[in-house]
């Protein structure tokens, strides 16, 4: 792909989820670039990624996970069964001693972790911030009305900087408009074959159980991200899944 002198903003106006997925795996191997990753997942591998995106979806509940038409050979990137689980992953605080965080813990039951010496010995402490951004969100709208910018869910973290796998998800903004619960999100990073249909699969219902206890019907979602990507072994699969298997990516 020949090189360019400025970003290409690509937008992505999809029906539903399934929909957004395949126009975003169309879109990448016409419009995407490709690069060496020099630090991150799959440090030295290529990845194809847009310089920047915008997508759409009006009505995420329609359908959620990606369809594999009969006769594709490959697999799906998700379930119902998947995406029912990371529900509870994004709505609790639980995580494994290996992990430095979970997207629940950061939105439910965050912590900030302290480094502290105690008797010549480094340790981390962590200090919890009492908070769940999820039911303060409902309870803001529920009480002050809808008229606010302010209902606003942060995942990140200005020490997320210094982790060796920092949260890909930022941001998950929220709006009340016309009777609906929309969420408008931020990925710093973010890969389209799986990721994208599990991580919008879950915060889909994330956003329909926070539109039930508000009152509201449920709204559509706007994904933003400058590093949604597909790495070089799942090209091919999106190639047939895109019916681009001829398409030469260098």
């Amino acid at each position: 792909m020949p090189e360019k002198d400025f970003l290409e903003p690509v937008f992505i106006d999809a029906f539903d989820l399934d929909d957004a997925w395949f126009q975003a795996l169309s879109a990448i191997l016409d419009k995407g670039h490709v690069y060496t990753i020099t630090k991150g997942s799959y440090e030295g591998q290529k990845r194809l990624e847009f310089d920047f995106v915008t997508v759409r979806v009006k009505k995420p509940s329609h359908q959620i996970i990606p369809i594999i038409p009969e006769g594709m050979s490959i697999p799906s990137p998700t379930d119902m069964e998947y995406i029912n689980g990371y529900l509870g992953y994004l709505l609790t605080g639980a995580k494994t001693e290996t992990e430095d965080y979970t997207y629940g813990e950061r939105l439910v039951e965050p912590k900030v972790r302290v480094k502290q010496n105690v008797n010549g010995e480094e340790m981390i402490k962590e200090m919890p911030l009492q908070v769940n951004q999820v039911e303060e969100v409902i309870k803001l709208y529920k009480t002050q009305g809808f008229g606010t910018n302010q209902a606003i869910m942060e995942i990140g973290m200005p020490s997320d900087i210094i982790l060796n796998d920092p949260p890909c998800l930022r941001l998950i903004d929220t709006r009340v408009r016309y009777g609906k619960l929309h969420f408008v999100l931020y990925f710093r990073s973010w890969d389209l074959w799986g990721g994208f249909p599990s991580n919008l699969g879950g915060l889909q219902l994330v956003k329909q159980y926070m539109a039930d206890e508000i009152g509201v019907e449920d709204g559509e979602i706007v994904a933003v991200s400058k590093g949604l990507h597909l790495y070089e072994y799942s090209w091919e699969v999106a190639k047939i899944r895109t019916g681009k298997a001829n398409l030469s990516l260098k």
